[in-house]
């Protein structure tokens, strides 16, 4: 039987780099990038939600607080 013989260690792994490179460069000919009016369009989106969200805790944290406060107060008394 004739030994199948490996190949050397930096040509695998150089090789494996390579490929990854050749496989991502043309994955990323594939992706649709959004244009400068839709990225302004969701970055608007995004800081409308995040900051929705923030004066929903915002609101929440003070009446837990007053709540907690209250509840407090009554017991010490």
């Amino acid at each position: 039987m004739a030994e199948v013989k490996k190949q050397n260690w930096f040509k695998r792994t150089f090789g494996g780099i390579a490929r990854y490179f050749r496989e991502l460069r043309s994955e990323l000919k594939k992706v649709v990038w959004p244009t400068p009016h839709q990225v302004l369009k969701n970055t608007l989106i995004v800081l409308a939600c995040v900051a929705v969200v923030g004066v929903f805790i915002w609101v929440f944290d003070y009446v837990a607080g007053t709540g907690v406060s209250a509840l407090i107060d009554v017991v010490k008394k």
